[in-house]
Order: C-alpha cells, then sequence, then structure tokens
C-alpha cells in the first residue's frame, strides 16, 4: 500500500458502531479492581505481625508481571472493538472493476518529435505508455490521441497487447488537424470514463500546457463532476488528472489545473509509478465517497489477535490443563484434509472465504466457496465461466443478477438470450444504468447476425468445423454464418493482436490516417 493511500485510509477510519465502547467501561473497572487486589501484598495486612508475615509470603509470588485478569481484559476490549465495527473502505461493488479505469491521452504533433528527450519526445512518450500499461497489469484502459484534432484509438480493454500496434502507428503525420487541442483529449477521455462503472482517471502525456489550456481544463474537469452530482446517469467522474511532460531535465514544469498531478519524465520508472500512485489514491477517495456502497466491516480481523491472545490461557497457571490436552486429542482425531482446509470455518463464513478469494482473484475457488448465488454467479462470470454464471443469475429476481446474466449471454454469444436478460433486468428496474446502455446493443448485434445470415449464399452444404465460430440465428434467416478460425488458433492457440493487425492488407498508421480524416469531417458536418 502507498503512503498517499494510507493516509486516505488513515482519514476515512472510523467506527460504524461507537456506542458499544460503553461495554469497555465495566470492563477497564472490574480488571482495574482486580489488579489492585493481586498487587496487594501480604504484609500489608495490618492485623498480621509483620515477622509472621514475612515467614508466611514465598518469594517471588509478588503479581507484577502480565496476569490472567490481564489477558482477560485485552481480548474483552479487542471483542469489544471488533463488535463496534472499525472500517476504513467501502464495501466494493462486486461487477465494478477493482482498479481506476484510465485513459491515456497522447499528444501527436510535430513539437513531439524533437530529441531534447532521447531518442525523441513522441518516442519516449510512448515507452512510458507501455510502462504504465505494464504496472497496471490488466486494468481497463484506454488511448486517446490528440493534436488539432482527438480522437479515441483504443476504446476501454483489459487487454494491454492490443494498444501496443495502435501505439506504434502514431505519428504526427496522421492527425487531420494540426495543432494542440488538450481540451478536445479531455473531452474523448470523459465520454469514455462516463461508460465506466466507477470514477476513472486521465494522465496527459504532452509536453507544454498552456495558461489558457489550463484554466479550460480545471472548468471542465469541475463542470463534469457537477453533471455527474446532479444526475447520476451522466456516468463516472474523473477523478484523477495527471500531466507527464515530455521535457529535458532541469526544465520548469507548466502549472496545471488545480487538484491535478504534474511529473516530468524521468530515466527510470519513478514518473510513472508516480502516476500511478497519484491515480490510486484518487480512485480511493472516490470510493469512500461513494456513498451508495456500505462501510465495510473490518472488526472480524480483531478476531484474529484476540484468538492469539487466548493461547497464552494454556500455560501453566493461566488455564487449566485439560484445555490443551483436549485441543490435542481433537487435532489428531480429525482427518487430515479438515486439519488443513477446516479449521477455516471456525473463524470464517463460507461467504467470507469466498470474498478472500474473490480478492485474490481465485475465482474458481471464490465461486465454490460462496453460499450466497449472487456472489457465486459473480465468480463464475470473473472466471470466465459464463454459461453457468448465466444459468446461475437467471435464478435470482434482481436487476443486478439478470444485468449479469445478460453480460455473460453476449460473452458466450448467446445474443438473443442477452437481450431477454437485459429487458427482464428493466422490467424489474427501469433505471437500471447497465441494462439500458447494453440492451440497444445486444439488439444490433442480433440485427446484425441476422442480416448477415440472410444475406449470406455460404454454409448451406458445409457442415460446421469444430473451430468455426458460429453466432445464434433464433429466426432462422438465411444461411448459417461460419467464420473460419486462422490455422493459430485453430491449432489451439489465440491470435495476439499485432498477429490480427498482420493480417489487415494496410499499415496502421494508414489506417489510422484514414479513420481520424473521417472522423473529424463528421465533426465538420455535424
Amino acid at each position: 500500500m502507498s503512503g498517499s493511500v494510507f493516509w486516505v485510509y488513515l482519514e476515512a477510519f472510523h467506527f460504524l458502531r461507537g456506542w458499544v465502547f460503553v461495554a469497555a467501561v465495566p470492563v477497564l473497572w472490574i480488571w482495574w479492581q482486580m489488579r489492585r487486589r493481586q498487587g496487594a501484598n501480604v504484609s500489608d495486612a495490618g492485623w498480621i505481625a509483620p515477622h509472621l508475615a514475612q515467614a508466611l509470603t514465598v518469594p517471588g509470588t509478588t503479581r507484577r508481571g502480565v496476569q490472567p485478569i490481564d489477558v482477560i481484559a485485552l481480548v474483552m476490549l479487542l471483542l469489544i472493538a471488533a463488535t463496534a465495527g472499525p472500517s476504513w473502505t467501502r464495501a466494493p461493488a462486486p461487477f465494478a472493476a477493482q482498479t481506476a479505469p484510465l485513459v491515456i491521452a497522447l499528444q501527436v504533433s510535430p513539437s513531439m518529435e524533437a530529441t531534447d528527450v532521447a531518442p525523441d519526445r513522441l518516442e519516449r512518450a510512448k515507452q512510458k505508455a507501455r510502462d504504465l500499461l505494464e504496472l497496471r497489469a490488466g486494468a481497463r484502459t484506454a488511448l486517446v490521441a490528440f493534436g488539432g484534432s482527438a480522437h479515441v484509438v483504443v476504446p476501454m480493454s483489459e487487454d494491454p497487447g492490443v494498444m501496443q500496434p495502435y501505439l506504434e502507428g502514431l505519428r504526427p503525420d496522421v492527425m487531420p488537424i494540426e495543432g494542440q487541442d488538450v481540451l478536445a483529449g479531455f473531452d474523448v477521455a470523459q465520454q469514455l470514463l462516463a461508460r465506466e462503472a466507477a470514477a476513472g482517471g486521465v494522465v496527459f502525456l504532452l509536453d507544454d500546457l498552456s495558461a489558457a489550456d489550463a484554466s479550460g481544463l480545471e472548468e471542465a474537469w469541475r463542470a463534469g463532476g457537477a453533471r455527474e452530482q446532479a444526475d447520476a446517469a451522466v456516468g463516472a467522474t474523473v477523478a484523477s488528472m495527471s500531466f507527464l511532460y515530455l521535457l529535458p531535465d532541469g526544465s520548469s514544469l507548466p502549472v496545471g489545473p488545480d487538484g491535478s498531478f504534474a511529473q516530468g519524465v524521468t530515466a527510470d520508472g519513478s514518473d510513472v509509478a508516480a502516476i500511478e500512485r497519484s491515480l490510486a489514491s484518487a480512485y480511493q477517495r472516490a470510493q469512500l465517497s461513494n456513498t451508495a456502497q456500505p462501510w465495510e466491516d473490518r472488526g472480524p480481523w480483531l478476531a484474529w489477535p484476540a484468538a492469539l491472545l487466548l493461547l497464552v490461557w494454556f500455560r501453566r497457571g493461566m488455564a487449566v490443563r485439560w484445555a490443551a490436552q483436549m485441543a490435542l486429542v481433537l487435532w489428531f482425531v480429525m482427518p487430515t484434509e479438515v486439519q488443513a482446509e477446516g479449521w477455516r470455518d471456525w473463524f470464517l463464513t463460507a461467504d467470507q472465504q469466498g470474498w478472500l478469494a474473490y480478492q485474490r482473484k481465485d475465482y474458481e475457488t471464490a465461486a465454490a466457496r460462496f453460499a450466497d448465488p449472487y456472489m457465486r454467479g459473480v465468480a463464475l462470470y470473473r472466471g470466465g465461466q459464463y454459461e453457468t454464471a448465466a444459468q446461475e443469475m437467471a435464478r435470482i429476481e434482481t436487476a443486478d443478477a439478470a444485468f449479469i446474466e445478460g453480460m455473460a449471454r453476449l460473452k458466450s454469444r448467446g445474443y438473443r438470450d442477452g437481450v431477454r436478460a437485459f429487458e427482464r433486468a428493466l422490467q424489474i428496474d427501469p433505471d437500471h444504468a447497465g441494462a439500458q446502455q447494453n440492451l440497444p446493443i445486444a439488439k444490433d448485434i442480433v440485427a446484425y447476425v441476422e442480416t448477415a445470415q440472410a444475406q449470406s449464399d455460404t454454409g448451406e452444404e458445409s457442415g460446421i468445423g469444430a473451430d468455426d465460430v458460429v453466432f445464434d440465428n433464433e429466426n432462422g434467416q438465411g444461411a448459417e454464418t461460419q467464420i473460419e478460425a486462422p490455422e493459430e488458433e485453430a491449432a489451439g492457440g489465440h491470435l495476439s493482436a499485432e498477429q490480427w493487425m498482420r493480417t489487415v492488407d494496410t499499415r496502421t498508421e494508414d489506417f489510422l490516417r484514414q479513420r481520424f480524416r473521417l472522423e473529424a469531417a463528421q465533426r465538420t458536418g455535424d
């Protein structure tokens, strides 16, 4: 945990049920009274002669060390604190990303070809983008290129390999309009983040920022946050804005918007690590301010130190010996599997065990542990078992369960079933944002598949191989459309993004140039 995130948690620390600490008053009073009696020496008794009291006192029996009452009192106080519900985090939404989504906004303009930063500013910016992708380890990330106009290069993706070939193709001559429109880049990034379930961040890789642009960015940033607070349907806020300046060592950094983070490029990865820490801190602050999620009760963790303290009782004079003997007998009588696994049942419920596995991203174990069918379905979905997850969610009559069922149907290419699931979610909750957004997309996919199959002339005579991709066609329009799997995939492997790009009969920069020009022309026409 970084230092900045630690301070965020420390600021949020509180007790959910602070009134429970009233129970500590009698515990402390009893402990004080017992300690006073145990600390009294026999020689203090006035009714025994001093020489007789000295003879009756066994040397070394003064009770000034740790006594059983001390252990009991400490255990009781720990249990009271656990009952009070210490908390410093919100319970995360099961279907939300565990890491903040991020948009990398890369300046692609002639000034970025300056060689004062080796090999040049643009190439170094691309290297830093790759370092950031590697550091984030598969978190949702998008890439935006901006010059005189701004364009989405790669939408939100959890696969960093998708972005690599597109980064290579970005050069100043692919941009339709020359310039440095930072505000346009922020607007495109904000639109991408508005579709996410959680607040995210924007990091600009650029070589300059004017005072006017900084003021405009600050105004747009605040306006976006105000819209989100006024209307929950607008989407997530931009929780973090960072700037990585591609400038020579010793250069003064431009002043950015208030609340943003600025960092100069370094030869090592400390610049990227600092940006990621800033993003993580802002993301945690945004999560803590999300009143839709309840506070997470961390009290059960205090049961562990209480249990360890109870072990002290097994010392001679601290507890009855037969308790230790009974524990040993039970340990040796219990089967080996129970010794290895069953101990968790003594301290954690099935759902708590499942949640621990879920946080470790061990989704298979989590699905096996969860007793809650909804959480079991979420774990199955996260683990890629889409058909099983859809079947699990279909039994639950909630809008969230129906939404996840729809997503699982789409992932398993059951598009029409996905449409039905989204419609079921909206029947239960007409305001469900995820279902509202994905229902028209699923309908468009079904319409496209059925239209393509109606127009297809192939596949009527031939059978469908095991490695062919088949889309559902419930209405039976046309022949079944087949997409022949490439050799590498049919052999059991998966094509990387770079391999797919090589199958396109054009260079990446040519593809981007044509797409960007078309988008710029459409905007001008609008």
